[in-house]
């Protein structure tokens, strides 16, 4: 899945589709980001000039994952306590909304909400099992499903058979098999192409590459996937709990996640009360957001 693939087989996985451009605010950030000493002055002012990306970091910096005791109202606090890593990215994830929003397509509202909703409960669940990893696992629950809203501009009735994919999932036939066979490419080829075409850090983009191949890198018990592993604990957590089966496969059983869900808690150490006790305290903190 790592190796650098050829132009070509980058053409015939994409089937078409066009990968936005990186929005310019992410390129002057990322410039910044590589300076020997980035400015925290300047990636203030760079997010300043955005009302939607400013809204949004303020949200995120005044979660619970944070802790403050003072709600913030300063971009350049913000940006001072985060740290440039983690601005950039927070401000990654919430850029490509702005790059994918088509209004014509009614679909995508929906969409967006529970990708905003899955961000936030990863940013929670990192907080709540101590991971470190709080901005890259929200990060991740934004842009899992980027390929969603590209799959969907390529092919009409692509929501249908994401529908059909939810349905027959089980450990033995992925979302994304049904998806291959319909399609040639899926949701999460799309999107990693999309997530490495904009920088994303690289456990990020191999983690939207694989999340719905959970179960094999879950049964593989090698160490070498620890920080895949962690990521992707956090999201199915995050996407069980905010019914993303419901919302893009219109199904009422999670089937993916009941394939996978004792190998997901086994390795972040939840026991299943703890886990239901945890998914619906934020199951109400989602309601009262």
């Amino acid at each position: 899945m790592f190796q650098e693939l050829t132009t070509e087989q980058i053409r015939q996985s994409l089937q078409g589709i066009s990968v936005p451009a990186q929005p310019q605010i992410m390129v002057d950030l990322q410039m910044e980001q590589y300076m020997p000493d980035p400015d925290l002055d300047v990636i203030a002012r760079l997010i300043s000039q955005d009302p939607g990306l400013s809204g949004s970091l303020l949200k995120i910096v005044n979660s619970p994952y944070y802790g403050l005791s003072n709600k913030i109202a300063s971009i350049k606090r913000a940006v001072n306590l985060l740290g440039s890593r983690s601005i950039i990215n927070l401000i990654n994830a919430q850029s490509i909304k702005g790059e994918m929003n088509d209004d014509t397509i009614v679909t995508l509202n929906r969409f967006w909400d529970t990708a905003q909703d899955v961000a936030m409960t990863c940013l929670t669940l990192a907080e709540r099992i101590g991971s470190q990893a709080g901005d890259e696992a929200y990060a991740l629950g934004l842009f899992h499903d980027c390929g969603v809203p590209l799959m969907l501009q390529r092919f009409p009735n692509y929501m249908s058979v994401l529908e059909e994919a939810y349905a027959s999932a089980s450990a033995q036939c992925r979302v994304v098999d049904t998806e291959n066979r319909m399609f040639n490419t899926n949701h999460a080829v799309v999107g990693y192409y999309t997530a490495k075409s904009w920088r994303l850090p690289e456990h990020v983009t191999a983690a939207i590459a694989n999340h719905h191949n959970a179960l094999a890198i879950f049964t593989d018990e090698s160490s070498r996937n620890s920080q895949l592993k962690n990521l992707l604990g956090i999201l199915k957590m995050a996407e069980h709990i905010c019914a993303s089966c419901r919302v893009l496969g219109n199904q009422v059983e999670d089937h993916e996640w009941n394939s996978i869900g004792p190998l997901v808690l086994d390795h972040v150490g939840l026991s299943d009360y703890d886990f239901e006790t945890l998914k619906q305290t934020l199951r109400d903190l989602s309601a009262h957001r």
